[in-house]
């Protein structure tokens, strides 16, 4: 089978497609014949090797991928069924769906639901499925159309384009935030009311400042995410799911106990099956069509190293797909 395979030599991460023996799979009881994957940020950096990603190599990345069982030991999965995987630590401790088969435990995999082809799903994929737990967090704070105004950082990656798009679909009025002028007009195609450049949020924040927002989607944190907590309105929601601009969070407790803001994490590796379910069902229902036309680039695998290289270098819009077969 063709594979992305990751090697470390003289302490650097080194990619290529090669030749891999299936025997070689890791340990699993349901084995899938992969069709579709993808480039989400975490692969680029285990790619390109700029972080701690790879616990162990060689390593297949890929932290998503869909496909039809070849082989199980689950009598929950049948041979030819379609499947789903996101997250688990695939491609990371366990090999992922940048390779024609993968090999995995059975609790780590969704059906694929009815109405949504495989190719979709990987459209989709870990970025749509974690932005879709961030707008099930911004409902589960109580914040409906009509609360005002959503904010969502990091609009034109995965996450945050899937998350303009379905909060669109839903009603909400969406102010997405980019980095890049280029995009205005992709993310107001996506349902975004208005666009704003990141340029807005550089000043360093006070720890309150006017009251803009009813709920925010945070693909960035760091003190993009500080800058948005002090603008948050009386009793609104944040869903913070990404670190693309680091790790530390430069704030302070005021604006969660004297405006009543809820800071709700967001974590899609581990999701419960019933939560998976229920997402990636509300996913196949909100999508409209023309969401997967505009927010997706196509590519064979063997230029998946290179897509990596421009995603760490913020050259890419939107969902990247794999054709894996």
């Amino acid at each position: 089978m063709l594979a992305l395979l990751l090697e470390q030599k003289d302490g650097s991460t080194v990619s290529a497609v090669k030749q891999v023996s299936p025997d070689n799979l890791p340990e699993g009881n349901v084995t899938i014949d992969v069709e579709w994957s993808g480039i989400n940020y975490k692969d680029a950096l285990a790619i390109t090797g700029k972080g701690k990603i790879i616990r162990q190599f060689p390593m297949v990345p890929g932290i998503d991928f869909a496909g039809t069982v070849r082989e199980s030991q689950d009598a929950r999965f049948i041979a030819g069924q379609s499947v789903i995987l996101t997250g688990w630590g695939v491609g990371e401790t366990h090999w992922g769906g940048l390779a024609e088969q993968a090999r995995v435990n059975a609790n780590w995999l969704v059906p694929l639901p009815q109405g949504l082809s495989s190719r979709q799903s990987m459209i989709i994929g870990t970025a749509g499925f974690t932005a879709m737990l961030c707008v099930m967090a911004l409902e589960e704070g109580g914040i409906t159309p009509e609360s005002g105004e959503i904010l969502v950082t990091g609009a034109s990656g995965g996450v945050g384009s899937t998350a303009v798009s379905l909060l669109s679909t839903l009603g909400y009025q969406v102010v997405a935030v980019t980095g890049r002028a280029s995009n205005h007009d992709y993310l107001l195609s996506l349902g975004a009311n208005s666009v704003i450049s990141r340029e807005a949020f550089n000043d360093a924040s006070r720890p309150l400042e006017k009251q803009r927002w009813a709920g925010a989607v945070d693909t960035v944190g760091s003190s993009l995410l500080a800058k948005v907590l002090s603008q948050m309105n009386y009793g609104s929601t944040v869903a913070a799911c990404g670190l693309a601009g680091g790790f530390d969070l430069p704030t302070s407790v005021m604006p969660f106990i004297l405006r009543n803001v809820r800071l709700q994490g967001i974590d899609s590796v581990s999701t419960p099956l019933d939560r998976r379910q229920m997402a990636w069902q509300r996913l196949t229902k909100l999508l409209p069509d023309h969401f997967y036309q505009q927010a997706v680039t196509e590519i064979p695998l063997d230029h998946a190293a290179h897509v990596a290289t421009e995603l760490m270098e913020n050259r890419v819009t939107g969902r990247t797909l794999v054709k894996i077969k």
